[in-house]
């Protein structure tokens, strides 16, 4: 079968800026993380020529729109420019559209860019946190579901009851993710470690979550370049390959039925981008597994075959996803421990991995990783229901 990714596109300039910026505009930030992608990359602001805004806004991915958007800021002269998103699934939905931009010619060197205000919102007079819009036909509030950790934690609640997950389970995740963030100086969390006797002692949230199985939030922005394989020989740093990319969505089965409880959208989208880059899962040195809260982690940790469904828990406690670990997950600290930007976040470091730039944390001899993206209810309350894998690969 002819391939339609791998190895014909390439990442070749990344920029990040994660902490807390309360005194600038999520406009700002964006538009100074895709500056610094594109300097990054060697590139001069005049020849990158298509721009993409992603969009990971929870939910639908459909924030408030705004105009005078960051390419218009930097002055890019793009000619194709577009925004893409789906909750937490931005970041693979608008590096498959690029590719396709790229292949038909309308653009040389796209900036992919993602911006965040979350952090400064939620502690300003409105106190509104992550920006989302009120969908209609939304039937949950009224029953207590004001949060998207009310209806996580319904998933997590159901694979206790089938598979005897236990709750020092989830915190071995917790754990495991601040153990690679004290090895990542830009992780929010570096510094602070983090024991499970800390996890089990941590604020019950919404049963069986607490504090410490959920993500935080920040400000700041992620952006990276996007080329062909062809063009991206010449530039600064050595390229990344896309090698495949898939999307899977929960409508492909009844949404109701309760094995859809225990399990992620994984299977299509794992199929299809594993496929298109030819690997298995003994191919992955690294994956950033999309970690809004721990039981994702575990669910898709039994959804890509390290282990049978259902063994997440004791295969994570027992063989480890830390820096010890038999796998590598989570590497920068991930969402729960380094900083928040969807499936950005792990983009991000897959690109840093594969350029042998992770310093301490470094995988050795790393030449393909993972990132995943979850989000975009299609029920709700219900968690979100699709999810994208997005492989990565090096020389």
């Amino acid at each position: 079968m002819q391939k339609s990714l791998n190895k014909k596109f390439a990442i070749v300039g990344m920029g990040l800026l994660a902490g807390r910026f309360p005194q600038h505009s999520q406009r700002s930030l964006q538009a100074e993380a895709a500056r610094l992608a594109i300097e990054d990359s060697g590139l001069n602001p005049s020849q990158v020529n298509g721009a993409v805004d992603l969009m990971l806004a929870p939910g639908s991915g459909s924030p408030p729109m705004e105009t005078d958007h960051f390419p218009r800021i930097l002055g890019l002269p793009c000619k194709m420019f577009f925004s893409i998103g789906r909750g937490g699934a931005g970041g693979v939905l608008g590096t498959v559209a690029a590719t396709k931009f790229l292949e038909m010619g309308m653009a040389d060197y796209v900036v992919l860019s993602y911006g965040a205000k979350d952090w400064s919102r939620s502690r300003g007079p409105e106190k509104t946190g992550i920006r989302s819009i009120e969908k209609i036909g939304h039937w949950g509030k009224p029953f207590g579901d004001l949060a998207a950790v009310s209806h996580h934690t319904f998933f997590a609640s159901r694979h206790m009851h089938e598979y005897g997950t236990k709750s020092e389970h989830f915190g071995a995740i917790a754990v495991a993710q601040r153990e690679w963030a004290q090895l990542n100086p830009e992780a929010h969390f570096h510094g602070r470690p983090l024991t499970l006797d800390d996890y089990m002692n941590s604020p019950m949230v919404v049963e069986p979550y607490r504090l410490l199985d959920m993500c935080m939030i920040n400000d700041g922005a992620m952006a990276f370049v996007l080329t062909t394989a062809e063009r991206a020989r010449d530039l600064a740093k050595p390229p990344v390959y896309v090698l495949g990319a898939g999307q899977g969505e929960a409508m492909e089965s009844l949404w109701w039925e309760k094995a859809n409880y225990t399990r992620l959208a994984v299977k299509t989208a794992k199929e299809v981008a594993f496929r298109e880059a030819d690997i298995t899962i003994d191919d992955v040195d690294f994956a950033g597994l999309y970690d809004c809260f721990t039981g994702e982690v575990l669910f898709q940790v039994e959804d890509y075959g390290w282990c049978k469904k259902g063994e997440g828990g004791p295969f994570i406690a027992s063989e480890g996803i830390g820096p010890n670990g038999k796998i590598n997950i989570n590497t920068s600290g991930g969402l729960l421990s380094a900083y928040y930007f969807g499936e950005l976040t792990h983009i991000a470091e897959a690109i840093t991995q594969l350029r042998g730039e992770a310093g301490a944390r470094q995988v050795p001899n790393a030449r393909v990783g993972i990132a995943s993206g979850h989000g975009g209810e299609i029920v709700s309350p219900g968690m979100c229901s699709t999810h994208a894998t997005l492989v990565l690969g090096r020389d």
